[in-house]
């Protein structure tokens, strides 16, 4: 089923007439690249992509594969989406309540008078969530230009070197390996800055005997990848080893509990009860995972707090970490992929503590 097809079922399914899309991501979803303006709205029958005149070639390269109309608009974008429901007798229009602004909301009200809006809520990043093979396809090439890059920048990685120094070398690399531009900023920590689960490099030098931490991710037409790992520079302390082996228990723990059908809250308290034997689940002050996709958090997260469930189709994040203030942090994080055919691990890198 194509992506016009799951929203034309939305469509139905909430007894409305068409959907409006301003969403960057869920407009990406049925139009194939990330347009920082326009609107995709889709009726019952059809399916249109408003765009101005700076995405009009981009949005009629990529009409043949997504089916969309392209119009190309001069006024308002509200007026156009107006004129449409008129033409196809709209009467009801399901809204993006979860991501609209309030200026866009109420010049789409505005324009459309008496026009019914029903919300959306979680129903499209639910499709979202359902990944098809050819977005794994290019999960999987995202994931491979960050990892290539990453080994790359372990020749670089040495005592005297900068946090932002590395941090600045690594985004090069993924660039040239052919990422469309990053999951993220980067996030290269040493030393005790380690300890801060999402700390922005600075001008601190890695030091023989320190932990780096690096969270990187590319992106590949819209898709992104994300991993996190840990190295040592020059030596560990047997404390650090120790350490580093029980984050890894944890993670694999988090992903043998990972499978469809299974509840997020569960997985994570797998991974969770894996440190609290060891009285270091305090140091844990994060979720397990997020879902992945055309967002790098998008839908479903592994909380204590979730209500979600994994589904076939789900890829996420796994990335259990102890983080103790004023000494040292580890991250271990993986993507993985629930296939039809079960679970499967798109990240390669070895998991065993390196030591440079």
């Amino acid at each position: 089923m194509n992506n016009i097809s799951k929203c034309q079922n939305i469509i139905k399914d909430l007894g409305a007439d068409a959907l409006v899309l301003c969403d960057e991501a869920d407009m990406h979803y049925l139009c194939g690249f990330s347009p920082s303006e326009g609107i995709v709205f889709i009726t019952k029958n059809s399916a249109y992509h408003l765009v101005d005149s700076r995405y009009t070639e981009t949005a009629q390269n990529n009409a043949a594969e997504t089916g969309l109309s392209v119009i190309e608009v001069n006024h308002a974008f509200e007026k156009e989406v107006a004129a449409i429901a008129r033409k196809e007798s709209v009467k009801a229009c399901v809204f993006e309540d979860e991501t609209i602004s309030l200026k866009r909301f109420n010049a789409l009200k505005s324009e459309m008078g008496d026009i019914e809006f029903i919300e959306l809520k979680d129903r499209l990043m639910l499709e979202r969530g359902r990944k098809e093979a050819d977005e794994i396809v290019m999960m999987k090439k995202a994931n491979a230009i960050a990892e290539k890059s990453f080994i790359e920048l372990l020749n670089y990685v040495e005592a005297g070197k900068t946090e932002k120094e590395l941090a600045s070398q690594f985004d090069y690399l993924m660039a040239k390996n052919g990422s469309d531009g990053l999951s993220f900023d980067t996030i290269l920590l040493t030393g005790a800055h380690t300890s801060m689960p999402h700390g922005v490099p600075s001008d601190k030098v890695i030091e023989s005997g320190d932990f780096v931490l690096f969270d990187f991710g590319a992106t590949y037409k819209g898709y992104h990848s994300d991993m996190t790992r840990t190295v040592a520079v020059g030596s560990a302390t047997d404390e650090m080893r120790e350490m580093y082996d029980l984050v890894l228990k944890s993670q694999l723990a988090g992903i043998k509990a990972l499978n469809a059908g299974v509840k997020c809250a569960d997985v994570y308290k797998a991974a969770y009860d894996v440190l609290d034997e060891k009285n270091m689940a305090q140091y844990f002050r994060h979720g397990l995972g997020h879902g992945v996709g055309l967002e790098i958090h998008e839908g479903f997260n592994a909380s204590p707090r979730s209500t979600d469930t994994y589904e076939v189709g789900n890829v996420t994040s796994i990335e259990p970490g102890i983080y103790i203030p004023d000494k040292f942090g580890i991250r271990i994080e993986d993507v993985c992929y629930l296939s039809p055919r079960g679970r499967e691990n798109l990240s390669t890198v070895t998991k065993e503590l390196i030591i440079l």
